[in-house]
């Protein structure tokens, strides 16, 4: 009887080990920032990878799916890459041919200071088009990639048959609002940053300052710094130059994930360069781009998709603090559908930002019902 207990004992002892050891290699083999896609499943589906070169030495790094119909051109959010739009590619790469770039700054494609702005980056994204794509698009940009898209379809109506603005920061990001807005405190989190010597990574700069900690816990912080602080220093103790991940967090949880966002060039931990960043909060990005003349410019249809508010703001969009905790509020996003001649408005996405990643199936769903209304009619008006 005895060895039957021992026996019965040892078995679930083993059991609950490899449970807690196949829960801790996914967790810390999951591919947050979905670098290996094409391996994965990029080349199966098709896919290729290339770079663009321009006149001036830029280098435009993108990805092209197969010809499997209209062209659909994918502009990223900051502090990512195209590979953001993993998790569409699959189903969307059947019925557009695809083509996810990196603006600069970002992933693979030149990290210039001087080709920082929306204007510069707009004009060479235009060039992309005529040179390289050489056919009208579809263009989706998320977050300030939606800003460039809005630039790039009233720049180059010829080329655009529909836009889609994903969550964009309009009218939040200028002078007098975007002070008040969490993406701001974090682009000053980043000038601090390359202003002081104090301090050897921006990793380890924006746990301690970063404002997600009011948001985590208001009162006294001993949430942040136990959950989210402490074991990422850990780890970078032991493992510099390497973004820090936890294995018993999983990636729904999402605080690897928040690890993953703050990985930058200047750690060697990531491609993005915290210099892009700088620029929204000096406001030099926006040199030159009007942006009521813009939306007012874009001829195409265009659906504007915006998430609904987080659990933590909910009704509205602003922290206690008065803090706007996403891209835009209703009254933004209103404007937006306002100024846009031929727009249409999408909300009440429960995604945090990223609604092609949060909610992929619905983001999917936008742009498959556009381009059978496009289809349907070519001379598409929502107002």
């Amino acid at each position: 009887m005895k060895i039957k207990v021992v026996v019965i004992i040892g078995i679930v002892t083993l059991t609950v080990i490899v449970a807690v050891a196949v829960f801790a290699y996914r967790n810390m083999h999951h591919d947050i920032l979905n670098e290996r896609f094409l391996e994965k499943k990029g080349y199966k589906l098709g896919f290729r990878e290339d770079i663009a070169k321009l006149d001036d030495g830029s280098e435009i790094y993108y990805i092209e799916g197969p010809d499997n119909g209209p062209e659909l051109l994918l502009l990223h959010g900051q502090q990512v890459s195209c590979y953001d739009y993993a998790k569409v590619l699959p189903r969307l790469s059947k019925h557009f041919h695809i083509y996810a770039l990196d603006y600069y700054g970002h992933g693979k494609s030149s990290k210039n200071p001087d080709k920082y702005s929306a204007v510069e980056i707009g004009d060479d994204i235009i060039w992309f088009i005529e040179k390289v794509i050489k056919e009208k698009v579809y263009i989706s940009g998320h977050s300030s990639g939606a800003l460039l898209a809005a630039y790039v379809s009233a720049k180059a109506p010829d080329y655009i048959i529909a836009t889609v603005l994903e969550d964009g920061p309009f009218f939040s990001t200028l002078p007098g609002r975007a002070e008040k807005t969490i993406s701001w405190l974090g682009f000053k989190n980043m000038c601090d940053y390359l202003n002081q010597d104090e301090i050897d990574t921006f990793m380890e700069y924006s746990l301690e300052h970063d404002y997600t900690r009011e948001v985590f816990n208001s009162k006294d912080l001993q949430a942040w710094n136990k959950i989210v602080k402490e074991p990422a220093l850990r780890y970078f103790e032991k493992h510099p130059g390497e973004i820090p991940k936890v294995w018993y967090y999983p990636p729904k949880l999402g605080i690897n994930a928040l690890y993953a966002l703050n990985a930058n060039m200047q750690d060697g931990t990531a491609n993005y360069d915290l210099r892009f960043g700088v620029t929204f909060y000096d406001f030099s990005w926006f040199e030159g781009f009007d942006l009521e003349e813009i939306l007012e410019n874009i001829q195409s249809p265009t659906i504007v998709m915006h998430v609904a508010p987080g659990e933590m703001t909910a009704p509205g969009y602003y922290d206690e603090n008065g803090i706007l905790l996403a891209a835009m509020d209703e009254t933004d996003a209103q404007k937006v559908v306002d100024v846009v001649p031929n727009s249409k408005y999408i909300g009440g996405f429960k995604s945090a930002h990223d609604i092609h990643a949060d909610l992929p199936d619905d983001y999917i769903e936008v742009l498959l019902d556009l381009k059978a209304q496009i289809e349907e009619n070519d001379n598409l008006h929502f107002k």
